[in-house]
């Protein structure tokens, strides 16, 4: 068969960086970065990379594999697998099966869709996914402030003059909420042209070192940006053309912030009221500044309001949808009305069967599963399918869950590995890697610093019998004789036996989008012809427009809500939040790894090189008031759980402030994750679901009130596995 090159692109994280990928006698030999690409111009990380060693791995799923009663699994035919997992379904009513689908799942252009179809056809409320660990919030407040979820900014940082980041650590995650593949170059950018860059976190981090640090207190950042908005309100700072043209509810934000002056936030907040002011007035002053957050701001007490806060602060200053500022980028399709006429773009339009959670883009809380399993009654979770996901590992009080799946009735896994939570399913079902499958960027394209748009091929066959997770989904349907589909056109075709492939479904989109040929109307419009004639992508502009967001608010009356009920209340709730109680003095925060990604990417040998250890990040004041030395063991305590793993002493770290990467402790079917060791940082976290955030039923994984001890025989070089306990 020889040897040859295929163009790609990697999905793993936001940036979509180009992949050149060399295949040998039908096998991939080797992935490097694409020099061709006009974004990532021969960048790629190393997790891209090492997809080479995913794709290849011994210890992938080939062949549907079904449980034992001994707990092994043996290898079952498709047919006899999708049969039965099929009549199991069928026995229960649609409202009794779930489903939960990982981060992974959203870099597939296909199997969102489908799965969302599939789900829509059951009638089953129970769709949940690692946004809730993620960024659902950022979605709520958007939903708030706009009147879609689907609508959120993105920071202009090629035309930004300042730029205040917070929660976020472009320089490792690459960004997110935001596909710039050169983000490091392109911050840098802005310093080079007389800008600043201030990076708000309670670690300085790895994009804190390049960059201008302020320190904040762990889930601090609603209380500082309530400051900053009394400092611009109070010091007539505020650009007040800019809230009576967009917006209503200025002034009732105004009262509100009254109550919050930087003097009195100082102690939640962990910024000097002098800061607080100085970066009020220049992010007024300046001509061109805008406000951005991420996963970091996400996972505290009061994740919507500060991603709503976040925006509030860039409108008040003037920043919100003109160039510099926070802008909203369009995509070649009509993204906006194809998310409206599917019922997609929804955020409260029905509430959890536990704990009586808004739906975000028709998602509930992962925080709930455990409950909506085991709490009785019409609607109780009978059954559950996880695709591309872990929730053994990523979901707060995985104890919980991990003895509510027991009662299932059915758990099918479809995945790329047996993972902790596949070593519990019926069945797991291999799926094919982004490199065995077609692909298109479709949930990305409004997020583009640089609007842009690629397609790829596969770039190799599927190993064994690894199949797209749509086509599961698609099969699973037609023998339940669902009929699926984003569109009521599309869900009647299926009804009928005619079930279109989502590529049919992308190009006639595409052809008839704002930037389309019209099926050869419209001379050098966009196809997937186009596309595959030019893998190295399409730059559609230099800039993404703005002067756009008046007719894309759904709002009736076309304007930026800065005071919604439900912020109202979130802010007097903020107002009376208990002081941190003295059991638990410090506080808790997760950190990205630049060769981890959530859960599955720790059996690639290349990313695991070095004796990577799984450490709790301490600063050198709080080791030594605990007794501890660099590389002694230590037991981090919660009201929840505790968990032992080594201590790394850095000067990185705030006084006060705990810092653990998550995803790690496996036990599935991968052998170099399991020798990791490692513990499971969530156990720490509540499995209450009430303790999740009430606006978008965000896991509350950020800011846990923590204790921090010497282990028990806890001494330098007595590594391992970490040990988890955990209670209920």
């Amino acid at each position: 068969m020889g040897t040859t090159q295929a163009t790609t692109y990697c999905r793993i994280c936001e940036p979509l960086c180009g992949l050149t990928a060399t295949v040998r006698d039908g096998e991939l030999a080797e992935l490097r970065p694409d020099r061709d690409h006009p974004l990532s111009a021969g960048f790629a990380c190393p997790k891209g990379i090492a997809m080479a060693e995913v794709q290849n791995d011994p210890d992938r799923v080939l062949r549907p594999l079904r449980r034992r009663p001994d707990g092994g699994f043996d290898e079952v035919g498709w047919d006899e697998a999708l049969a039965d997992i099929a009549r199991r379904l069928g026995r229960l009513r649609g409202d009794e099966i779930g489903w939960y689908f990982g981060n992974s799942a959203t870099f597939s252009y296909s199997h969102p869709l489908w799965l969302n179809g599939f789900m829509r056809a059951l009638g089953s409320p129970h769709l949940y996914s690692a946004g809730s660990q993620d960024v659902n919030n950022r979605l709520a407040a958007s939903a708030l402030l706009y009147g879609s979820p689907a609508l959120v900014p993105i920071p202009d940082l090629k035309r930004t003059d300042l730029l205040l980041m917070l929660g976020a650590n472009p320089l490792v995650s690459h960004g997110s909420l935001i596909t710039a593949p050169r983000i490091k170059e392109e911050l840098a950018a802005v310093v080079r042209r007389g800008g600043r860059v201030v990076v708000a976190d309670p670690r300085r981090t790895e994009t804190a070192r390049v960059h201008e640090h302020l320190p904040v207190a762990p889930d601090g950042d609603a209380w500082l940006l309530l400051s900053l908005l009394n400092v611009l309100f109070e010091e007539r700072l505020a650009d007040e053309r800019a809230c009576a043209r967009q917006a209503t509810g200025a002034a009732t934000l105004r009262r509100l912030a009254a109550d919050f002056p930087p003097e009195r936030t100082e102690g939640r907040s962990g910024v000097p009221t002098a800061t607080v002011r100085a970066l009020a007035r220049d992010l007024a002053a300046a001509e061109r500044a805008v406000v951005y957050g991420r996963t970091g701001t996400c996972l505290g007490r009061h994740g919507t309001l500060t991603a709503f806060l976040i925006d509030a602060v860039t409108l008040v200053t003037g920043n919100l949808d003109r160039p510099g500022g926070a802008v909203f980028g369009a995509a070649p399709l009509r993204t906006d009305e194809l998310l409206r006429l599917s019922g997609l773009a929804t955020y409260g339009k029905t509430r959890s069967r536990v704990g009586g959670f808004p739906d975000v883009l028709g998602t509930f809380p992962a925080g709930v599963m455990a409950e909506e399993i085991t709490t009785p009654g019409r609607g109780r979770m009978r059954a559950l399918l996880v695709s591309a996901g872990n929730p053994l590992r990523t979901v707060p009080g995985t104890a919980a869950l991990d003895a509510a799946l027991d009662r299932l009735d059915l758990l099918v896994c479809i995945d790329l590995y047996v993972t902790e939570t596949g070593r519990k399913a019926d069945y797991v079902l291999p799926a094919t890697t982004f490199l065995e499958r077609e692909d298109f960027p479709l949930p990305f394209l409004q997020n583009h610093l640089t609007p842009y748009v690629t397609w790829t091929e596969p770039v190799v066959a599927p190993r064994g019998e690894a199949r797209q997770e749509w086509e599961i989904i698609d099969e699973l349907a037609r023998r339940m004789g669902l009929g699926i589909g984003a569109l009521w056109p599309q869900r009647l075709a299926h009804r009928l036996g005619v079930r279109p492939s989502p590529r049919f479904l992308v190009d006639a989109l595409l052809r008839t989008g704002p930037r389309g040929d019209w099926y050869g109307l419209r001379r050098g419009g966009l196809s997937l012809r186009r596309l595959r004639d030019e893998p190295h992508g399409v730059v559609l502009a230099e800039h993404q427009r703005t002067g756009t967001l008046r007719r894309r608010i759904l709002h009736r009356d076309k304007r930026v809500r800065l005071a919604p009920d439900e912020i109202v209340s979130e802010i007097a709730r903020l107002r009376e939040a208990p002081e941190p109680a003295a059991d638990f003095p410090l506080r808790l925060i997760g950190l990205r790894e630049l060769r981890s990604h959530n859960s599955w990417m720790h059996n690639a040998p290349a990313l695991m090189r070095g004796r990577r250890t799984h450490a709790a990040r301490v600063s050198p004041e709080d080791a030594a008031a605990h007794g501890l030395a660099d590389g002694d063991r230590c037991r981090i305590t919660s009201a929840h759980g505790s968990v032992e793993l080594p201590v790394r002493v850095t000067d990185e770290m705030t006084p006060g402030t705990v810092a653990v990467p998550h995803g790690w402790d496996h036990e599935g079917g991968w052998r170099v994750a399991n020798a990791a060791g490692g513990a499971n940082v969530n156990a720490l976290a509540s499995p209450d679901p009430g303790d999740l955030e009430r606006l978008a039923g965000m896991a509350h994984l950020n800011g846990i009130p923590v204790a921090l001890a010497r282990a028990e025989n806890g001494g330098p070089g007595s590594g391992g596995p970490g040990n988890v306990s955990a209670s209920r």
